[in-house]
């Protein structure tokens, strides 16, 4: 028996691509705090708009460093679109008053093989957990498939807000994103499938970094998310 109807399923791409290095921040975890990125290596972003779809809905955190790296994709001759939404929905995790501290000394305070800051549900004083991320994440990208279904969608983000997506994708298991790296500028692919009834989503590449190749751009890396050191006790 055949396959009822393929025409109703609906398929929408997400294109993720998390700002570029953030080198003022002095080590300190950042977190939401508005701070500028380096978009000094254009053949980086060069190398990521060849992957881009030419013809897609644009959409980015309220934060500076997506909007400047989006204008550094749009500066190699990528056709810049008519507007880009900026929704706070895709902002970075609030890391409350951990923000400002230094990261490698708060990251060694915490256990071993840790892939965030904190476990899920874990909000640090005076900011947001994860969970409360991953919520509002997931509600404006139920939103924008609802607005643009069928279409490609460049979302440029960040660490946490991409790792949020990753674990929609992965059947609603917020925990199961967190293992994933996120680098600088990398490109993360989520499809959406919608059918009579039935949704599901597929993760064609995750992480992909088209630049990679060239050793001159190892600068562009830098961690993805805290830093997991594999050490003795």
């Amino acid at each position: 028996m055949s396959n009822p109807d393929k025409s109703a399923v609906v398929a929408t791409r997400w294109w993720w691509v998390r700002h570029a290095p953030v080198r003022s921040d002095g080590g300190n975890i950042y977190g939401q705090k508005d701070i500028a990125c380096d978009t000094s290596d254009r053949e980086v972003f060069e190398a990521v708009a060849k992957i881009l779809p030419r013809s897609a809905v644009w959409v980015a955190s309220n934060l500076m460093r997506t909007h400047q790296t989006a204008e550094a994709i749009w500066a190699t001759g990528f056709p810049k679109p008519a507007n880009m939404t900026k929704d706070a929905a895709f902002a970075e995790q609030h890391l409350g008053e951990w923000q400002g501290t230094n990261r490698a000394a708060f990251i060694a305070s915490r256990p071993l093989g840790s892939h965030w800051f904190a476990d899920i549900e874990e909000p640090p004083p005076g900011g947001e957990s994860f969970m409360d991320l991953y919520n509002r994440v997931v509600g404006a990208i139920e939103r924008i498939n609802a607005e643009h279904a069928g279409k490609d969608v460049i979302a440029v983000g960040h660490g946490g807000t991409i790792k949020a997506a990753i674990g929609l994708a992965l059947d609603g298991q917020p925990e199961k994103g967190l293992a994933f790296d996120i680098d600088n500028c990398s490109v993360t692919r989520l499809d959406h499938f919608a059918g009579t009834g039935r949704s599901v989503w597929r993760l064609p590449m995750v992480n992909q970094q088209p630049w990679i190749a060239d050793a001159r751009h190892a600068a562009m890396h830098q961690p993805a998310g805290p830093e997991v050191m594999s050490k003795l006790a």
